[in-house]
């Protein structure tokens, strides 16, 4: 059976005029900023900072989400699991990114053709994440797992450069 290629996933690029990157910005300092405040910082109306934030969400270009921190909220286990693919390297990619505990999924130019960050509740949770559910993707063919002993920095606040 013959597949249709995919088109790349490659985001539009998107023009930012120096107000909605100083907006951006602001956000990741606090996400929780009042449009009032924001629109003192940019000099804009609260109204028209509320549309711009609208259309950067509609849009794609951010997201305002809560972060937490993992071994607080019951996950003891985080990872990243690095993928060998023979085959349809999108259809791996499309498995992973299916997968609750599966955070974060890039497909790489390294010795690895796909990096899968995952938080478990445990290592038994993750070892049958691993046998049971990823290891059996069609395609997958070996795996190399980075238990994470310490997070030492997350952050989100890097800016619009």
């Amino acid at each position: 059976m013959a597949t249709t290629p995919r088109a790349p996933r490659t985001p539009p690029e998107s023009r930012l005029d120096d107000i909605a990157k100083r907006i951006i910005e602001l956000l990741q300092v606090d996400g929780r900023q009042s449009y009032a405040a924001i629109a003192k910082d940019v000099g804009l109306s609260e109204a028209a900072v509320r549309q711009r934030v609208q259309r950067l969400l509609d849009s794609g270009v951010m997201q305002i989400v809560a972060v937490t921190d993992p071994l607080q909220v019951g996950f003891r286990r985080q990872a990243m699991i690095g993928v060998r693919v023979t085959g349809d390297l999108l259809a791996v990619g499309d498995a992973l990114t299916g997968m609750p505990e599966v955070a974060y999924v890039v497909t790489t130019a390294g010795s690895f053709d796909l990096l899968a960050e995952v938080v478990c509740e445990s290592d038994d949770h993750l070892l049958e994440l691993l046998t049971s559910r990823i290891r059996s993707i069609p395609g997958v063919a070996t795996t190399e797992t980075f238990v994470y002993l310490r997070l030492n920095k997350q952050h989100y606040n890097w800016g619009t450069r």
